[in-house]
């Protein structure tokens, strides 16, 4: 079903913060590569499909940098299973294509819930999927570890592990885990699934971090994206999640300081793309206005470093949504299609990014609507 409707996207896959075991090591969030195949634009043409590689601080794909303007619809897994429920994969992968998207994350793991990969521990379900790196996807007949619609994969969402604020123990996991998956796939990129927190020992835990709890959680962002199977690092935004008591203006200080942090740090310490995997502020808490102007000021900071060939790989939105899909809202659920000015600034931005560098392989895609 994947391949069948994004056969030119790129996609992302993650996890869900627990220490789940699929195929011996942590659930997975998956990063699906977008280039629009399978999707009609007025034109025949196929484009095959080249592997997301790494430069330094930056994505390349056939020689030519690369960048993400994208979002997460973490639901695609479940939703493919009951046919029923199927078309709405396709639908929202086809709304990310006319939009000019690049990039979806969403997951590759569900645990002893409705339609659980893993229904117990180590007992996996073929419907739903069975294992992941090495299964053999049954239209194409290519196991995932060397499909490059997919673009990388992500060890685990959101990781925490309060136990050892030292942050030992979860280093310990992730050089364990992402020599694991490097072991099995040697083509795809490997990212942790950071917060972004800075460490107890990271001078930055005083002066970007939102608050002192944030160094306790026993993640530790540069630490943790030293590694050298990680080839990228991720950054999440939810600034009304992570303060008490702040009005709006001092959120929308913190996300530039926040962002412009981290985009030094790919440049000057780690040399790898940052990618802003999870933005998002709530449609109950906040305006419209107060939206549009938080998704401006991510966007922007993400156009502007990908015009000075900074770290700053890109951003997904949290979170994009089809019709009759409520229950999984969250309060931060966009309908890419609904009549307000939120879908119209993604669109927006891939026409910029698009601009940056000659994407010769998707000139007439935004020539639809650039």
């Amino acid at each position: 079903m994947l391949q069948k409707v994004c056969k030119r996207y790129r996609i992302m896959v993650g996890g869900n913060g627990l220490f789940y075991p699929v195929v011996g090591f942590a659930s997975i969030v998956l990063f699906i590569y977008m280039s629009f195949g399978d999707v009609k634009f007025g034109f025949e043409e196929e484009v095959e499909l080249a592997f997301v590689e790494r430069n330094g601080t930056q994505f390349m794909v056939d020689g030519k940098a690369f960048y993400i303007n994208g979002w997460n619809s973490y639901w695609l897994m479940v939703q493919s299973v009951d046919e029923y429920s199927r078309p709405r994969v396709r639908e929202m992968l086809k709304a990310g294509a006319k939009m000019g998207l690049t990039v979806c994350r969403t997951w590759a793991f569900n645990d002893g819930d409705y339609n659980a990969l893993q229904s117990s521990p180590g007992v996996f379900n073929e419907q739903t999927f069975k294992t992941i790196l090495t299964r053999k996807n049954t239209i194409t007949g290519i196991e995932y570890r060397n499909d490059p619609a997919i673009f990388g994969w992500e060890l685990i969402n959101e990781p925490r592990c309060m136990t050892d604020p030292s942050g030992d123990t979860l280093q310990d996991w992730i050089e364990e885990m992402s020599a694991f998956v490097k072991l099995i796939d040697k083509r795809h990129l490997v990212t942790v699934g950071l917060e972004g927190f800075y460490g107890p020992n990271d001078p930055k835990r005083l002066t970007v971090n939102p608050e002192d709890w944030a160094s306790r959680l026993g993640s530790d962002f540069i630490r943790n994206s030293l590694i050298s199977n990680i080839d990228f690092t991720s950054v999440h935004i939810y600034p009304d999640h992570w303060f008490h008591e702040q009005v709006f203006e001092d959120y929308m200080k913190f996300v530039s300081k926040w962002m412009l942090s981290h985009i030094e740090d790919g440049d000057k310490v780690l040399n790898k793309p940052v990618v802003f995997s999870e933005f998002g502020l709530s449609d109950i808490n906040f305006t419209m206005s107060e939206r549009k102007t938080m998704y401006k000021t991510i966007l922007d900071i993400s156009y502007k470093s990908a015009k000075k060939n900074r770290s700053g790989g890109g951003c997904l939105v949290w979170q994009f949504l089809v019709g009759g899909m409520q229950e999984f809202s969250d309060d931060f659920g966009i309908i890419p299609w609904e009549k307000t000015p939120i879908p119209s600034m993604f669109i927006e931005q891939s026409c910029r990014l698009a601009k940056v560098k000659e994407w010769a392989h998707k000139d007439k895609i935004f020539k639809q609507f650039c």
